[in-house]
């Protein structure tokens, strides 16, 4: 095959990539050099801005294939029995720019796109199953404690642990992220969740709550904080490098995924509050139901189209599926298909990682970059021209929880078991062993050591302590002895 000569990208010939058109060998470059300007133009264009949270990640093609008849908690076409459906995934590092290290001590993004028959459904969690606060409202002062300071443009522990022990919901989540699935050996070596709370509809109406775990087929494991910060300089693109050199050389990684499932009634008087993000649901009460496997089997052949523009969303969800009354959950449909067309333009949805696999029949129209037409008769509802018409019910789900009271802004009605230490300090004592135990120990109080001032640094002590007063007693040791 004979090598393609090269165009511009009108798909016109180009006669050189190494000389400007000038006034002879040494003169002025001109004007009219048409290509030349348009490659200056086009690299002076070809960053769009980084997402401000997960702005590091890397992903893959793959396809997510039903082994468990669930079909009597829901509706949804992707989780029936022996369905396969085609899906795009992502994951990446929460605080960190685009050029930060893979192995920062960091929440890892858990982004999952199904392209269904229904058209897309995202499912846009963590791997970790709870979360820092439980407010939307809260979400963007949290992300801002853990970015760089305006003054000197440096990230800075003393915001970090201010910010967390003055929102002591917080305690759940950062024991998780202070143990040893704070740092994810690999992508391939994590669990991913929802994290939230959602509520499935079957197809006789029933409704149901229930939570999504990924769980890794390649097993759980994890890098020591010394290990992770080693890393950090000598291959700082580690995890992006793994999960391609992974798929490039056939070791498809994949995941179970399990649901736990509570019937609609019991959420009522459940001990815990079932939509607060800083609470799991323990296997005891809702056991883990296996449901299919995801495998990533297909790298992208490009990165910037397939996984920098890859927009995901948690209010794309399909027939069956809809959301509960957690407050993160609901401020985050919103939130991201409005950062998508701030970053990537208004047309987001017609790019290759985002465009659904079924015909779309709606009435957006025009806007930047936008190139597929309306395949409308006409572009406005109602008509009389033969439009499509909005079906009403489809949606059920959507509204499918009713809401009732005065406007205030206040936390969630507490159930009886209720608080914010319990959980974290459950996981330290009958979750962890003592080798667990004692690198959380070290990775908290290295952690506090680097900046933490008077008197945050109390604070964070006091805090450990409400969590489990062993752990807090050797953290202010260990800080004391350094």
């Amino acid at each position: 095959m004979s090598t393609p000569f090269t165009t511009n990208n009108a798909g016109i010939p180009v006669e050189s990539d190494e000389h400007s058109l000038t006034v002879g060998a040494n003169g002025p470059i001109l004007l009219q050099d048409h290509y030349l300007i348009e490659k200056m133009a086009q690299f002076n264009r070809e960053r769009v801005p980084e997402r401000v949270v997960h702005a590091k990640g890397a992903g893959a093609y793959g396809f997510f294939e039903v082994t468990n008849d669930i079909s009597q908690f829901t509706r949804a076409d992707l989780f029936q029995p022996g369905k396969r459906t085609e899906m795009l995934a992502r994951f990446s590092t929460v605080a960190g720019e685009q050029g930060s290290p893979d192995t920062w001590r960091d929440p890892r993004g858990f982004a999952l796109k199904f392209y269904t028959e229904q058209g897309n459904y995202d499912l846009v969690g963590n791997n970790t199953p709870i979360f820092f606060v439980r407010d939307t409202i809260k979400f963007q002062d949290f992300i801002r404690s853990q970015k760089r300071r305006p003054d000197n443009g440096l990230r800075d522990n003393d915001m970090q642990w201010d910010f967390w022990t003055l929102s002591p919901e917080s305690a759940h989540m950062v024991t998780w992220l202070m143990g040893d699935r704070g740092i994810p050996k690999t992508y391939r070596n994590m669990n991913g969740y929802g994290s939230h709370t959602y509520m499935w509809v079957n197809g006789a109406g029933m409704k149901f709550w229930i939570k999504y775990h990924f769980k890794t087929d390649q097993g759980i494991d994890f890098l020591t904080q010394e290990e992770g910060d080693e890393l950090a300089g000598e291959d700082p693109d580690l995890h992006r490098r793994d999960l391609w050199q992974a798929i490039e050389s056939g070791n498809a990684p994949s995941w179970t995924l399990y649901v736990q499932v509570m019937p609609f009634e019991n959420a009522a008087d459940y001990r815990f509050n079932p939509f607060d993000l800083t609470k799991v649901w323990p296997h005891g009460d809702y056991p883990l139901i296996e449901v299919g496997r995801m495998t990533l089997n297909r790298n992208p052949e490009d990165f910037f189209v397939h996984i920098e523009q890859a927009a995901f969303e948690p209010s794309n969800m399909v027939p069956g599926i809809g959301p509960s009354p957690d407050k993160m959950l609901l401020g985050r449909l919103f939130s991201y298909p409005d950062t998508h067309r701030y970053r990537i333009g208004p047309n987001y949805a017609q790019l290759p990682p985002n465009r659904p696999h079924v015909p779309v029949y709606s009435y957006a129209k025009e806007g930047p970059m936008r190139y597929e037409p309306n395949r409308v008769s006409a572009v406005y509802a109602p008509n009389s021209k033969g439009g499509p018409a909005a079906v009403p019910g489809t949606l059920g789900e959507i509204a499918g929880w009713e809401a009732a009271g005065e406007m205030v802004r206040e936390a969630y009605t507490l159930h009886r078991e209720d608080d914010d230490f319990g959980q974290p300090g459950t996981m330290i004592r009958h979750v962890l062993d003592d080798a667990a135990r004692t690198r959380l120990v070290n990775n908290v109080s290295g952690h506090l050591k680097n900046g933490v001032t008077q008197p945050v640094l109390e604070r964070a002590i006091q805090y450990w302590r409400n969590i489990d007063k062993e752990t807090g007693d050797r953290i202010a040791a260990a800080v004391n002895s350094l």
